[in-house]
C-alpha cells in the first residue's frame, strides 16, 4: 500500500498485532511512528492539526481504533487524507491544506487499525475506504511467539514453558467465570513472558518450571475472584505436577503493615494483608494497574497502607 500512496487499515480482533505490525514496519524503515488512540470525542479540526504535522514532518501515524470516530467526522477525514495523498502523488513540496500552505515530505503516511463488529464502532464511509488497502489480521500462534521470546530471555525449555502458558489461559477461559476484567489474549501472554524474563535475570540458576509457575501466579492470581482461585490453582497443579513454589519472606513488610494498620485504626485481617502483598507484587511486574471491587472493599486502604508501610521500610 505504501508505494501506491495508499494507507493500510489492519483489521482484526484485539490482540492480533495490528498496532505492533505497523510500529515494527516503521522501525524497519527508520520512520518515526506516532500511535494515537481515537475516541468518539474527536472532531475534524483536531484530525486536521494532526495531518498538518504528519505532512510537514514526514512521520507515520497509526490511528488506533479508528472506527470509534463518528461517521460525520470520518467523511471529512477522508477528504483530508485525499488532499495529502494527491499532493504526494503530484510530488509537490508545498500544498494548501485546510486553508494553510504547509511543506510536504513524501514519507508521510498513515495507518488505521480497526476492531470490526465491536459495540460503539462505525463502518468506514466508502470515500474513506477507497483511500486504504485493507489488511486482514488473524489470531497468531501464541505458543510460537512465547517460545521465541522465552529463548531470547535465556530459557532452555522455552517450548514447554510457552505451551504451558497458552494451555493455562485456554483452560482458564473455559473453566473460570466470565468477568469484564479477565483477559486471556496476547496482552496477557506478553505480561507473563515479561515477568518470566525478569525472574530469569534475577534467579539465573533456578529451575525454569518454578520460574514459569511464579510468573503465571504473580501476574494472574491477584485479578481472580475468590470462587475462581481454587480452580486456577487446580489448573496450575495439573500443568506443573509436583512443582512447589518457595515462599517469599515478607516478614519485614508484614510488620510494617501491622504497625500502619494499627496507626490508622484498621483491623489487621489476613485477607487484607494478602491483597496488599498481591498489590505490591503486581506493582513490581507492571507499569500501571487498576484495583477493581465493590464499595468498601478496602481498595483505597490497600493503596494508602502499602504506600505508608513502604515509606517506613525505606527509613528503617
Amino acid at each position: 500500500a505504501t508505494p501506491l500512496t495508499r494507507g493500510a487499515p489492519p483489521a482484526g480482533p484485539a490482540g492480533t498485532g495490528k498496532t505492533e505490525t505497523t510500529k515494527d514496519l516503521a522501525k524497519a524503515l527508520a520512520r518515526q511512528c506516532v500511535v494515537f488512540n481515537c475516541s468518539d470525542s474527536m472532531d475534524y479540526i483536531q484530525m486536521g492539526k494532526f495531518f498538518k504535522g504528519l505532512a510537514s514532518s514526514g512521520a507515520w501515524a497509526c490511528f488506533d481504533e479508528f472506527n470509534r470516530i463518528d461517521l460525520e467526522v470520518l467523511s471529512v477525514v477522508a477528504q483530508q487524507v485525499l488532499d495529502i495523498q494527491r499532493a504526494i502523488s503530484a510530488k509537490l513540496t508545498t500544498f494548501v491544506f485546510e486553508g494553510t500552505e504547509i511543506g510536504l515530505k513524501y514519507s508521510a503516511w498513515c495507518s488505521i487499525t480497526m476492531n470490526p463488529g465491536y459495540a460503539g464502532r462505525s463502518e468506514l464511509p466508502d470515500n474513506l475506504k477507497a483511500l486504504f488497502r485493507t489488511v486482514a489480521m488473524m489470531v497468531p500462534d501464541y505458543a510460537m511467539i512465547g517460545e521465541i521470546i522465552l529463548y531470547s530471555f535465556g530459557y532452555l525449555e522455552a517450548r514447554d514453558c510457552a505451551t504451558k502458558i497458552v494451555q493455562c489461559y485456554k483452560l482458564c477461559s473455559e473453566q473460570l467465570s466470565s468477568q469484564d476484567h479477565y483477559d486471556y489474549g496476547m496482552r496477557a501472554v506478553i505480561s507473563v513472558l515479561r515477568a518470566a524474563g525478569n525472574l530469569k535475570r534475577k534467579f539465573v540458576d533456578e529451575r525454569e518450571d518454578i520460574l514459569m509457575l511464579r510468573a503465571i501466579t504473580d501476574v494472574n492470581l491477584p485479578k481472580f475472584l475468590d470462587q475462581d482461585v481454587p480452580l486456577f490453582r487446580g489448573i496450575l497443579s495439573d500443568l506443573f505436577p509436583g512443582v512447589e513454589l518457595p515462599e517469599i519472606d515478607y516478614e519485614n513488610l508484614v510488620a510494617a503493615l501491622e504497625k500502619e494498620s494499627k496507626r490508622r485504626n484498621l483491623q489487621p485481617l489476613p485477607t487484607f494483608f494478602e491483597k496488599i502483598i498481591q498489590l505490591y507484587e503486581m506493582i513490581i511486574v507492571r507499569h500501571g494497574l487498576m484495583i477493581v471491587g465493590e464499595s468498601f472493599g478496602m481498595k483505597s486502604s490497600c493503596i494508602s497502607v502499602l504506600a505508608a508501610a513502604l515509606g517506613d521500610q525505606a527509613y528503617v
